[in-house]
């Protein structure tokens, strides 16, 4: 199952996405990760330091130019076959691919660039037991740029709030034109929920999992980038089974 992730920025999806791979690879899954965000920190959510995390693909001019060419000829079905093995970087059992966005990858190749992340995202079939988590960029640019179309579910992440939530929604939406109508929502940093009512807004996903705040994370956050083996593994561990069950996974 191919499952991405999005949200505002700054709202925890990149967490989220470490967490549920951990979960998964714990229970005996084999799991395919791929950072298709510009800030590209899921490296060091899982714990890797900056020299451990694969350079990102739309930055390897020589390679787009070789796979999907250039000059405005552009192959749209590239050969990516070999990518996904010699690309990844191994971790906690788990295999990342760094992809980065169309956003970050200079003036002149995002065309070729985005060809060659979607026919990678498409390549990576799953077996039994396989999954595979791409953390997405921040806001809803990158839904515009069908990125997500060989997904089979999407999980948006929103703080409580207007703003987050509006941008939760649109979101949605904007997947819904796109097919893909599975979806959760996941609601970070909550307080007590207790009567909670979600704004009714068009295309915000229906609520999957409600996650508090954690004090251990927000303590260790300023000398360390992950994000695992906290002592509330057996919330994050519940928050993502309610999470997956909701998208049938």
């Amino acid at each position: 199952m191919k499952l991405a992730i999005a949200g505002k920025g700054g709202v925890g999806k990149t967490s989220l996405t470490a967490w549920l791979a951990d979960y998964l690879s714990r229970t005996g899954k084999h799991v395919w990760l791929v950072d298709a965000d510009t800030a590209l920190s899921l490296g060091a959510a899982l714990g890797l330091d900056a020299d451990q995390t694969p350079s990102p693909l739309v930055l390897d001019e020589e390679l787009i130019r070789e796979r999907v060419g250039h000059d405005g000829f552009i192959n749209l079905a590239p050969d990516v076959e070999d990518l996904p093995e010699r690309l990844c970087v191994r971790v906690r059992g788990m295999k990342l691919l760094a992809m980065g966005t169309v956003a970050g990858a200079g003036g002149g190749c995002a065309c070729a660039a985005n060809a060659l992340l979607k026919a990678l995202l498409a390549h990576l079939v799953i077996e039994r037991d396989q999954w595979v988590l791409v953390d997405l960029e921040a806001g809803v640019e990158h839904l515009g740029r069908g990125t997500v179309q060989s997904v089979d579910g999407l999980i948006v992440v929103s703080e409580p709030g207007l703003r987050s939530l509006q941008t939760a929604a649109t979101i949605g939406q904007m997947a819904m034109t796109l097919g893909l109508g599975r979806q959760a929502l996941v609601l970070n940093r909550a307080g007590d929920q207790t009567g909670l009512e979600l704004p009714q807004l068009e295309g915000l996903p229906a609520l999957a999992a409600v996650l508090p705040r954690l004090a251990s994370l927000e303590a260790r956050q300023y000398s360390s980038g992950s994000v695992l083996d906290l002592p509330e593994q057996e919330l994050l561990d519940r928050l993502c089974g309610q999470v997956l069950a909701a998208l049938g996974g």
